[in-house]
């Protein structure tokens, strides 16, 4: 399955010489994309494993660490209704211990199921570290294989899937631009998402993601404006999937009253990492 990493930083590029402020090389204005998980796995504590409450919180992390290690965005934490989920039992036969894994996905089906390898049934009653971490990585190569399939499985079933499509965006706008920069920046962006493999939608409740920007400005040395651009993404139920930081440094011509080139170049450098936000909620690969 191919999954998003779990985080990622990428500094963006930062100022140049006027009138593109926004074109040049990373340095101390540079723009930070920040990330959060978007699809993520959960892996919840056992709570029907034969482990007692420590281990299992023990193998629980275990497991997400091995899954992240494998690139598949994984946290030990209780599970929601609407989280991908693998859930961990066990059996006891002879001296042996069998877990057994089952995913779920937000829809309540069980995609998958899988019967571990036996470990020494001390050891797993006992919660040794070592062999808690080992049977982890023992088990999740195949785990790994679930996923794919599980992954094929609602790719070919679903043409309209949204891993299967480009996603659409709605602009809801931009605020706190001297000028004309609200309405100059989401023109833009607008323009510079297409190109990326993003549609833009001009209706919000057919959106699968809305990008809004907030901009603030105050009075930097040499005579110069601060200017901060927060792009924030949130997917069709309004949660928060991601934000892109820009900082840079503009002489007050460049902004007003008309932002004119240096709308265009934070829009450009803004849309790649935007479009990295919403390829990575959708499964696709950034520039996917």
């Amino acid at each position: 399955m191919k999954y998003a990493a779990l985080a990622c930083t990428l500094a963006l590029t930062a100022c140049g010489t006027l009138p593109e402020p926004f074109y040049g090389d990373p340095g101390r204005e540079g723009a930070v994309l920040a990330i959060p998980p978007a699809p993520v796995l959960i892996v919840p504590t056992p709570t029907d494993a034969l482990l007692a409450d420590d281990s299992a919180s023990l193998y629980a992390t275990d497991l997400a660490g091995a899954l992240a290690a494998q690139d598949v965005p994984s946290i030990a934490r209780p599970a929601q209704k609407t989280d991908w989920r693998v859930t961990t039992t066990a059996t006891l036969a002879g001296g042996s211990v069998t877990p057994h894994y089952t995913l779920t996905g937000p829809d309540g089906k069980t995609y998958g199921t899988l019967a571990g390898a036996p470990i020494d049934a001390q050891d797993w009653a006992n919660g040794t570290p070592a062999a808690l971490a080992a049977q982890a990585a023992a088990d999740t190569p195949k785990l790994v294989k679930i996923l794919e399939t599980a992954n094929a499985e609602i790719q070919g079933s679903n043409p309209n899937a949204l891993e299967n499509r480009p996603a659409r965006v709605f602009i809801a706008g931009v605020t706190g631009a001297p000028g004309d920069g609200d309405t100059s920046l989401a023109l833009n962006i607008a323009r510079d998402l297409p190109p990326l493999g993003d549609d833009i939608t001009t209706t919000k409740s057919n959106a699968d993601f809305i990008v809004n920007a907030v901009v603030s400005t105050k009075p930097d040395s040499n005579n110069q404006i601060l200017v901060q651009l927060n792009w924030l993404v949130h997917d069709a139920g309004n949660r928060s999937i991601g934000q892109v930081t820009q900082l840079h440094d503009v002489n007050p011509p460049d902004i007003s009253p008309y932002w004119g080139d240096t709308a265009a170049a934070a829009a450009s450098e803004a849309a790649d990492g935007i479009h990295t936000v919403i390829s990575n909620a959708t499964l696709h690969k950034p520039g996917g």
